[in-house]
């Protein structure tokens, strides 16, 4: 079992930037994929952005020119940095893991209003 804690969601406004942050409970080497999902009141969860253990990352185009994703792979954690904010970001943003099984954090919200 792995559990993953998330952190850095909060009230930002429109053009603001935030960082999301997710840590592994437990060594996970280099065999995972890590990213995030989210999901906004009244919608369906959807892919934001994903990182595979050999680096390659896969974007929403709603977010691709805007949002970067990154690992530590020591640290067992995956990182959001979210930037150029915009209403329509607001959501719950989940963390996720791959590691044979999928793995899901409890979410942290992320609200984008003036």
């Amino acid at each position: 079992q792995v559990q993953l804690v998330e952190s850095g969601g909060g009230l930002v406004q429109p053009g603001g930037s935030l960082r999301l942050s997710c840590a592994a409970s437990r060594s996970i080497a280099r065999v995972a994929t890590m990213g995030w999902y989210r999901q906004a009141l009244g919608k369906q969860r959807e892919l934001v952005a994903t990182v595979t253990s050999g680096g390659s990352t896969t974007f929403a185009d709603s977010v691709k020119d805007r949002f970067i994703i990154s690992r530590d792979y020591v640290k067992n954690t995956v990182y959001l940095q979210m930037n150029s904010l915009k209403p329509e970001d607001t959501a719950v943003y989940y963390c996720y893991l791959l590691l044979g099984s999928e793995y899901w954090g409890q979410g942290t919200q992320v609200t984008v209003s003036s």
